[in-house]
């Protein structure tokens, strides 16, 4: 795909028609941002206009395709009064800062439902808006520990379950920004705005990373009250503990996921692999370690590519472990074009599908300022006009991270 070259906002997908403003921040706000230009509204991206810290050329900076950017200095005296305007023509506002601050810039609730009752706005933080926390800084590892979330994850053992005493792996910042934050915050967004459209009535929807973290947990917990999981990392069915769901290493370093949870999946792994007639039983829970070490034993053999190569069309739920580069070439995913390149960048395609209403790649990242005129008119908005910035300028610097 080359660049869409698409102007004028949100033509095409289920939320075409929808108006969008992005208080510029980082992290789960600008994502949950792009999810919902992905699906087809027109999101405007208000940016500052310092430099950013961050250093991201824009053209690498996939959170904010779909989108358009202008740009506003929300500390001069109207700026407040820009953001305003084209919030008096939006249906969704995104804000990432900390509590009080959107208050002190003059573009908070309050101001905001003012100028259009019928407003969502949408407050992404990590720890919400209210709770003795509420003030702290914070990033994703800090709300996922506390929300129960990071504790789950077990680091991956071989020969035995991994430690559940021993330090939790960390998944990137996928579980907590993302999952428990960007998704969060859309589902609230576009349920408020059914609401909304429905009523009249705007609302602010709240959406705290430990919340959207803590909820994601909702069948782990009734399995601990129900006494089927026990509250260690590494012991349990899906964390590492049974050898039948685990990661293994091949013979040259590179590693299978093994999922063969179903007995009828179990018994088409353990026929694959060639585990013998004399192997533990896949619920004799008293040789687990003994199965573990048999199961990797055998793994130890082939190279990955091998036992790709055994497994393949079975339903022996094995699969390899690839990086993010070569999940791109993985011939599923290209099938399906889970993977895009648009103007030498890979990147994820827009997700979920649609049958009637497509998502799309509209339009490349967008370079601070470089549509406020485009905006202005588009969105009825003339006092944006007279700030416009010069596409080719630098990066604005991010909101204050989710905290």
């Amino acid at each position: 795909m080359g660049d869409s070259g698409v102007r004028g906002g949100g033509a095409g997908g289920p939320l075409a028609g929808v108006r969008v403003v992005e208080l510029a921040g980082i992290g789960p706000g600008p994502f949950a941002a792009m999810l919902l230009g992905d699906l087809g509204a027109d999101v405007v991206r208000v940016d500052r206009p310092e430099p950013s810290p961050l250093g991201i050329e824009p053209a690498y900076d996939i959170a904010n395709r779909n989108k358009r950017s202008v740009v506003v200095d929300l500390k001069a005296p109207d700026g407040p009064g820009r953001v305003l305007d084209l919030v008096a023509r939006a249906d969704l506002l995104i804000e990432g800062y900390r509590p009080g601050v959107a208050e002190r810039l003059g573009v908070g609730p309050e101001a905001c439902l003012a100028r259009n009752p019928a407003l969502v706005y949408g407050r992404m933080t990590g720890w919400g808006q209210h709770g003795p926390l509420a003030a702290r800084a914070g990033h994703d590892i800090g709300y996922t520990a506390v929300a129960g979330v990071l504790g789950l994850v077990a680091p991956t053992a071989v020969t035995a379950p991994a430690d559940p005493d021993g330090p939790p792996a960390l998944p990137a910042n996928l579980l907590g920004d993302y999952a428990g934050g960007s998704l969060y915050l859309v589902v609230g967004l576009l349920a408020a705005l059914h609401h909304a459209r429905a009523t009249g009535a705007g609302q602010v929807v709240d959406a705290a990373i430990v919340d959207g973290a803590a909820h994601l947990t909702a069948v782990l917990q009734g399995l601990l009250a129900g006494g089927r999981w026990q509250d260690r990392r590494g012991v349990n069915l899906l964390d590492g503990g049974a050898p039948f769901y685990a990661v293994y290493p091949a013979a040259d370093g590179g590693h299978l996921a093994v999922g063969a949870l179903e007995p009828q999946f179990y018994a088409e792994f353990a026929r694959l692999l060639e585990l013998g007639p004399d192997a533990p039983g896949q619920w004799d829970t008293a040789r687990w370690p003994e199965l573990r070490a048999r199961i990797a034993a055998r793994f130890a053999t082939r190279t990955r590519v091998a036992w790709e190569a055994v497994f393949a069309g079975s339903d022996a739920c094995v699969e390899p472990v690839l990086t993010m580069r070569q999940a791109h070439a993985h011939e599923h995913l290209a099938s399906r074009g889970t993977y895009v390149e648009v103007d030498g960048v890979t990147q994820p395609a827009p997700a979920p599908r649609f049958s009637a209403t497509p998502g799309a790649l509209r339009r490349p990242p967008a370079r601070p300022g470089a549509d406020t005129a485009e905006v202005a008119r588009d969105w009825g908005v003339p006092s944006l006009a007279s700030e416009s910035a010069d596409p080719a300028g630098p990066a604005p610097a991010p909101a204050s991270p989710t905290a």
